[in-house]
């Protein structure tokens, strides 16, 4: 007889699994137990693009998130259920974003090569702030930081698989690019302690960690989590719960994994999910930015910002 998670996840499954044929179907995958009892993914927003880099602002109490249509960028504000507003336009490709640790919003910079820094403002930024530039770089993909103020930002080669890199912005203002050895390196993010760093790879479809140094630099990386699925789409975006679980997304939904790399269960979606991030008034909502959605989860646990 199934336990009730497993029924739960069950159900989830059949409700938001995309059909991807045979293999996929006889998979089955328990619903982490982070998630809140009988918590349903809830539709928050729906448009014609690709959203990626949600960042939730802890002071206005409003999510934030990055939105694509072709070479058209913006970070959108969420107003309420089904209402977003546009808070900046002409991004130059922002991606991935990041509440840094005075309060402001971080943006990988994909088409202008920058890392950007800017305060939140009611009708958009208040100051904005290049951090980090290099005409050389492919295109910056994501970016988070450590409690003790270090930046790290990936920058993807996903054409060639040839020149990318994940660096790193110390707190005396050197960029140092620290790890050459990954493909297509996308999401990054650390540990509450700052002692460990996560990154995806989007070409070989698993995470990788690595021993944050005393210089901000990294020891040799080891393979992190690589789950038993059949599906394939790139590893994205992720985040991270106060107890130190990873939120990884791609792969077939977002996938939670202990501090160890032990699988927790799937959050199954509907659509390709970019990226995932904690917020809401409590810090227990889980926001998914996903192909044309936004959605929502009820959690457990609070994002490791709320602890």
């Amino acid at each position: 007889m199934l336990n009730r998670m497993m029924l739960i996840a069950v159900v989830l499954s059949l409700l938001f699994s995309v059909p991807v044929g045979r293999a996929q179907e006889k998979e089955t995958h328990p619903l982490p137990e982070t998630v809140a009892e009988n918590a349903k993914l809830q539709e928050e927003y729906a448009a014609k693009a690709f959203f990626e880099g949600p960042t939730w602002d802890p002071l206005g109490k409003q999510l934030y998130f990055t939105s694509f249509v072709d070479k058209d960028t913006k970070i959108l504000r969420l107003e309420e259920t089904g209402k977003a507003s546009i808070w900046l336009d002409n991004t130059k490709g922002i991606n991935g974003t990041w509440l840094s640790l005075d309060g402001r919003m971080l943006g990988a910079q994909a088409y202008g090569q920058h890392v950007m820094s800017y305060a939140f403002g009611e009708s958009g930024p208040v100051d904005t702030m290049v951090i980090a530039a290099d005409p050389k770089w492919n295109q910056p993909n994501d970016v988070c930081q450590t409690p003790k103020g270090n930046i790290y930002f990936t920058d993807p080669d996903f054409k060639n698989h040839k020149t990318s890199a994940v660096y790193v912005k110390t707190t005396d203002g050197k960029v140092k690019k620290i790890i050459t050895s990954m493909p297509v390196p996308n999401g990054v993010i650390a540990s509450n302690d700052g002692k460990t760093l996560y990154v995806g790879d989007s070409h070989e479809k698993l995470w990788r960690s690595f021993p944050i140094l005393a210089d901000g630099t990294v020891g040799e990386g080891r393979l992190f989590f690589d789950p038993e699925t059949s599906r394939k789409d790139s590893p994205d975006g992720m985040s991270i719960d106060a107890e130190g679980n990873l939120y990884l997304s791609g792969r077939g939904g977002v996938w939670v994994a202990s501090p160890k790399g032990k699988s927790l269960g799937l959050i199954p979606i509907p659509e390709f999910c970019s990226n995932v991030t904690f917020g809401g008034v409590d810090g227990k909502t889980l926001y998914f930015t996903c192909a044309n959605k936004v959605y929502s989860l009820q959690m457990k646990v609070k994002g490791g910002q709320f602890r």
